[in-house]
């Protein structure tokens, strides 16, 4: 195992797998256990699945689909979307997923953040922070997959994410999702910079450089990426693709 985490982080519409570019104008990209099964053959050491629906359209988990993606992985998965209560966390992690990543309802209500780490163990809570600059340049916090102003700044969220008991954060750049051109370094350096729980980067990987800059550069511990390992060339084919093992180890061999 690397000694820094990359994720693929997929994304779920109903059935089926999309990406977005800057959250919005989701591309179908295929079936989530067949990408599952793609994964399982090149031995990914972890991944991602964010429902980015089910909040915004006030849905609960798929329980059904979930099960069926964790009987298929052969790594830990990672579950968001739609987790509003404990209950629903219980039934994710019966069903075979390690963790759960919570997003708009964290920031609604932080103490379920205690709550679900005080039952579950903070290894098993992620809160997510989806992060785009306002009109005054500053970043801000949205929720409800980007489309609603918090008004929290990124490291102040951050920090009291970690307080209540989130083990890990997921640190997602709205402004470069999707766009390939590298992560926000300044973005992931201010939040890794401010807490001590590890920092999964995410938003804008398109080259293997861009994982060693978020780690070297930025400080995250992990780093997450979705386009670029679903689309290959210039007019964004859908491919699945992970690199091999001895590239990652090359190009992250210094953040060891």
């Amino acid at each position: 195992m690397l000694g820094t985490r990359v994720i693929p982080c997929l994304l779920l519409r109903n059935q089926g797998l999309v990406k977005t570019v800057k959250f919005k104008d989701p591309k179908y990209v295929g079936d989530p256990i067949n990408t599952v099964r793609i994964f399982n053959d090149k031995e990914v050491d972890e991944l991602i699945f964010l429902d980015i629906t089910a909040t915004f359209e006030n849905k609960r988990p798929n329980f059904r689909l979930i099960s069926d993606i964790a009987s298929e992985c052969f790594m830990p998965l990672g579950y968001g979307g739609g987790i509003r209560t404990v209950e629903d966390i219980k039934e994710i992690l019966g069903l075979g997923a390690e963790k759960v990543i919570i997003n708009s309802y964290a920031l609604e209500n932080t103490s379920f953040i205690s709550e679900a780490a005080e039952l579950f163990g903070s290894q098993s809570i992620v809160v997510s922070l989806d992060v785009k600059k306002n009109f005054f340049g500053n970043y801000e916090v949205f929720s409800h997959s980007g489309t609603k102003r918090t008004k929290l700044d990124p490291v102040s969220a951050a920090k009291q994410s970690e307080q209540m008991g989130a083990g890990e954060l997921f640190l997602n750049s709205i402004d470069r999702d999707g766009t390939m051109q590298g992560y926000d370094i300044d973005l992931v350096s201010k939040v890794s910079g401010a807490v001590s729980i590890p920092v999964i980067a995410s938003g804008g990987a398109g080259k293997l450089d861009d994982f060693s800059a978020a780690v070297n550069s930025g400080g995250a511990s992990a780093v997450a990426a979705g386009s670029f390992f679903v689309f290959h060339g210039k007019h964004r084919a859908v491919l699945i693709s992970f690199p091999t093992r001895e590239e990652m180890q090359n190009i992250l061999k210094s953040s060891w």
